[in-house]
């Protein structure tokens, strides 16, 4: 590529990484405290990228006086191969069509996440009826601490629809360390009034009680705690979908 070309993938890189640090799109990637850098290395790019423009365009009348890049010793011009400008469609890719977080898909390729956690003393339950909790706490305390934690407390889970090819649909929760990439899955067995009907990623509100009754994980054999559901609905898709 020519030094054109390498400016123009920088900025629109830049301009990629930028569009969405200041939107919500990043979180679909990244934790929520990695802004602050994605923003640094996008302006960083941009300013990468200008400095790249500016200094080849400073660079052209030189040539066009005979100069190092003028050509070669026949008097032609050296041309870079067109194809160096593909590089631009998977960035173009990222600005025009920004893929999905990770859902049922990623979740039912994965096994669950609790199979490495070790039992520990959990914190009794904050006040409410329902308690809104996330999956990942109501897993664990469901599966380590054998639901002694919760007693007959009702709580509140928030994740989207996986199948499972035992039955009853799966309640299901992302969980990242840095990005997307180690994403891993929480898995939340439902019995009692699960939802029905439901596609798979489709996000739902969930009230219940714990249930002893233990699952196993089709994909890594690990266990899989279960809520007695006695009432859900249908949610949008929250801002924050990874725990």
């Amino acid at each position: 590529m020519n030094r054109q070309a390498q400016g123009v993938v920088l900025l629109l890189l830049g301009g990629a990484v930028l569009k969405a640090s200041f939107t919500d799109m990043y979180l679909r990637y990244v934790k929520e405290s990695l802004q602050p850098f994605l923003i640094a290395s996008g302006l960083l790019l941009v300013v990468a990228a200008v400095m790249t423009l500016f200094y080849d365009l400073r660079r052209r009348p030189v040539a066009a006086t005979g100069g190092d890049d003028a050509g070669d010793d026949h008097g032609h011009a050296h041309h870079e191969p067109r194809v160096g400008w593909l590089l631009i469609l998977p960035v173009l890719g990222l600005l025009l069509v920004a893929p999905p977080a990770l859902g049922s898909y990623a979740a039912g390729q994965a096994g669950t996440a609790l199979s490495s956690q070790q039992v520990s003393d959990y914190p009794p339950l904050p006040d409410g009826d329902p308690v809104r909790t996330s999956v990942l706490d109501y897993a664990s305390r469901a599966l380590f601490d054998k639901g002694v934690s919760i007693g007959d407390r009702r709580v509140q889970l928030t994740g989207f629809i996986v199948d499972n090819p035992g039955g009853e649909p799966l309640l299901a929760r992302m969980i990242l360390s840095c990005c997307a990439a180690d994403g891993r899955p929480i898995k939340v067995g439902m019995d009692g009034n699960p939802p029905a009907g439901l596609a798979p990623d489709t996000w739902v509100e969930v009230t219940g009680r714990y249930s002893d009754r233990v699952g196993t994980d089709p994909v890594n054999r690990a266990e899989i705690p279960y809520l007695t559901v006695e009432s859900w609905r249908q949610v949008e898709a929250p801002k924050q979908q990874y725990e």
